[in-house]
């Protein structure tokens, strides 16, 4: 074999070998303009097209037919990735579940909340989310669908020797989960070492960052002025977001559900792109 032929066999080796990372792609959690959203849709969809985002996490219609609404998303160059669902939902009728989704061509569906009673979020209420998940989540699999649970902070709460976040992540079967890294903070938990222990559990992320001073706590529940400009927190974006593409997270969605969230934005992702540019 010739220099040239042993160094060429040697690249297409290392090409085949090398670990495979997903391109990642910034997105916004469309919650984040439920306010703007009230008063003009389609607007508030021209606004995340100038941003020049593509993919959005949703599954409202904000009071549209859903073919006019499909509609403006076409228009707009905007492809709904993510659609999210209640607990509820998935309990009583995955199946509808994974109809919306495919309704919206979405390859995820997300849960943001566990019901419990007030503040007591308890073992109970974790072994139910995970029956309910892993069934649902099974059921969507067969629409090649992934299910995903957005914890918000309350599952951070001792449980044995760790919590009952590790409680779900251990028992998840059929589903995985979606960081949303200001909750994880909030609630107690670090981003990165989570992202660290559980490497193939989570494949979608929220980035949202948190005012500097700001002590958290596990009921799931903060002032919403309080989500800053990504960069400007308290929450290691940059260790995270580069932890993020080395395990392939495939979609980050904004989320900023503050009042200046318009203001914000395009401030967030000046920084994410300055992060491409290093």
């Amino acid at each position: 074999m010739t220099y040239t032929k042993s160094i060429f066999a040697l690249l297409v080796f290392s090409m085949l070998t090398m670990p495979v990372i997903q391109a990642q792609e910034v997105g916004i959690q469309l919650y984040s303009l439920r306010n703007q959203f009230k008063k003009d849709v389609e607007g508030t969809l021209k606004i995340i097209h100038d941003w020049g985002i593509t993919k959005v996490e949703g599954g409202d219609t904000y009071g549209l037919p859903l073919d006019e609404f499909l509609g403006l998303l076409k228009k707009y160059d905007l492809e709904v990735v993510s659609v999210g669902a209640s607990f509820e939902e998935l309990a009583s009728d995955p199946e509808a579940v994974a109809e919306k989704a495919k309704d919206y061509g979405a390859a995820y569906v997300m849960c943001a909340w566990i019901p419990h009673k007030g503040d007591d979020f308890n073992i109970e209420d974790t072994k139910n989310a995970v029956e309910v998940f892993n069934r649902a989540g099974e059921i969507l699999d067969r629409s090649n669908i992934i299910l995903t649970y957005h914890a918000h902070g309350y599952e951070f709460r001792p449980y044995g020797s760790a919590t009952l976040f590790d409680y779900m992540s251990e028992n998840a079967e059929d589903f995985y989960f979606e960081m949303d890294v200001y909750w994880f903070q909030h609630g107690g938990a670090d981003p990165l070492a989570y992202l660290n222990k559980y490497t193939d559990q989570f494949v979608l992320m929220h980035l949202k960052d948190m005012e500097k001073g700001i002590k958290g706590n596990n009921t799931g529940s903060e002032d919403v002025e309080t989500n800053v400009v990504l960069g400007t927190g308290q929450i290691d974006m940059v260790e995270i977001i580069a932890k993020a593409k080395e395990l392939g997270i495939e979609y980050m969605f904004i989320e900023d559900e503050s009042s200046r969230v318009v203001e914000q934005v395009p401030e967030s992702l000046a920084f994410l792109k300055s992060l491409e540019d290093q």
